[in-house]
């Protein structure tokens, strides 16, 4: 019986969570990712189920749902011939690469690590959506050869330490190497599931304490959450984009970046304190 009023309260709290993510990511181009996995985290923790696996629950969880939503935000960028498959093509295997290395290493570290983990790569995502330009530039095309061959491994890696998908990332990285806004959202959708198939694959094979598990997880993927927050997004993102052309997203942008500055620096407390 007490099991079933966790279950309720945790439907509840999550209806609402992926309510908020898919406004946001419909409103400002954001991953509901970066939302999700701090969102997680504190509704889990405050159900009683803060373990040394918490973090891990909450990345693995979050990225099963990138791969429906990328998976949805690429046909619809690809009616619109946005995507560019070239870098699909190019970047893919060192995307995916990265990717696994991430599920090896989040398996390997506890909560209070990948939280500290978790908040630093969010400051960085964090400053460069308040203080990034668009006019900035480190190339005039996408890096190839050795450069490709580092960056594509790091983008996997660092986005599965963050249960994101491509668009954090991939976005800025490819409007700094010149492709246009829409080009980058379009192809960093498919970055999303290059980055979550792998991942979620091998998030299915870790191992979660019994002692601190949620009802209805299958390896480390909690499939309540996963279908709850996912029925919610695909219903308020549409609401979030008709949003976004009555509103004016720069400033709304640079408030979401103080609200995750604040998220990521309360996370680092809670890991040290």
């Amino acid at each position: 019986m007490q099991e079933t009023g966790l279950l309720i309260q945790l439907v509840l709290i999550l209806m609402a969570i992926g309510a908020f993510a898919g406004i946001l990511a419909g409103l400002l181009g954001v991953g509901g990712g970066i939302v999700l996995v701090a969102a997680f985290f504190y509704s889990f923790q405050a159900l009683g189920y803060d373990g040394p696996q918490l973090m891990q629950i909450c990345l693995a969880t979050s990225l099963a749902t990138i791969i429906v939503t990328s998976a949805r935000s690429v046909r619809a960028h690809d009616r619109r011939g946005a995507v560019d498959w070239q870098v699909l093509k190019t970047w893919a295997p060192g995307i995916a690469v990265g990717a696994v290395l991430g599920v090896l290493v989040a398996a390997s570290l506890r909560t209070a690590a990948l939280q500290a983990i978790f908040a630093g790569l969010a400051i960085a995502v964090a400053l460069y959506m308040a203080f990034g330009r668009r006019h900035w530039r480190l190339g005039e095309t996408m890096p190839t050869g050795a450069a490709r061959a580092a960056l594509s491994p790091a983008v996997g890696f660092l986005s599965v330490l963050m249960g994101i998908g491509g668009g954090s990332f991939g976005v800025p990285l490819m409007t700094l190497y010149g492709k246009p806004i829409h080009k980058a959202v379009a192809t960093a959708a498919g970055f999303g599931l290059l980055i979550a198939v792998p991942s979620v694959i091998g998030f299915l094979f870790v191992t979660i304490d019994p002692a601190f598990r949620p009802p209805g997880n299958v390896g480390a993927i909690n499939l309540p959450a996963f279908a709850v927050v996912i029925s919610m997004t695909l219903m308020t993102a549409p609401l979030g984009a008709r949003l976004a052309h009555r509103l004016d997203p720069a400033p709304l942008r640079r408030v979401f970046a103080g609200f995750l500055l604040l998220v990521a620096l309360n996370m680092l407390r809670t890991a040290f304190f």
